[in-house]
């Protein structure tokens, strides 16, 4: 009876162990945000951007492979467009022109494996064809220029696709 006691406690300290050797996650974080060249002006909507930013990091974190963890240091975010305060209301209007108002984002990376650096940089994202080329996200997707712009660099970084494009 003791030696099935402790073999069940052996094992599932082993799945525990397991569990957490499997574990890959990502860190987003944001440099002074309220430097930020161009976030919204209103201060909720603002939070709302970069936890829409910072939710598409972490779900495209998911791909990575067992173990390692993905490290994001956001220095500064460009949104596609440009607000336009006259004709600000309740929510700012964003202009979209495809002319000079493309997206970008810089930022700093580090990618371990169990603790270990396996790459590191910096980026400077940037899509000057945002309206141009077919996306995978609905018209009427927050960011969605962001995300795609996102998952362009994420696939040529880290050469995983993202899992589930193309969602809200």
């Amino acid at each position: 009876m003791q030696k099935k006691k402790s073999t069940r406690a052996l094992l599932g300290a082993l799945a525990l162990l397991a569990s957490t050797a499997a574990w890959a996650g990502t860190e987003v974080r944001f440099d002074k945000p309220e430097q930020f060249t161009d976030v919204p002006m209103d201060q909720r909507q603002r939070e709302d951007v970069l936890k829409d930013l910072k939710a598409h990091f972490e779900k495209l974190g998911q791909s990575l492979k067992p173990g390692q963890t993905l490290k994001i240091d956001v220095t500064d975010v460009d949104l596609a467009g440009r607000e336009e305060p006259r004709m600000r209301g309740m929510n700012d209007l964003r202009v979209l022109n495809g002319r000079a108002d493309w997206p970008r984002i810089s930022l700093h990376y580090v990618l371990e494996q169990d603790g270990k650096v396996l790459s590191q940089g910096d980026a400077q994202l940037s899509d000057m064809s945002y309206m141009s080329r077919i996306n995978r996200y609905p018209s009427d997707a927050r960011l969605r220029y962001e995300k795609q712009m996102i998952d362009d660099w994420f696939a040529k970084t880290f050469g995983v696709p993202a899992k589930g494009q193309a969602r809200k």
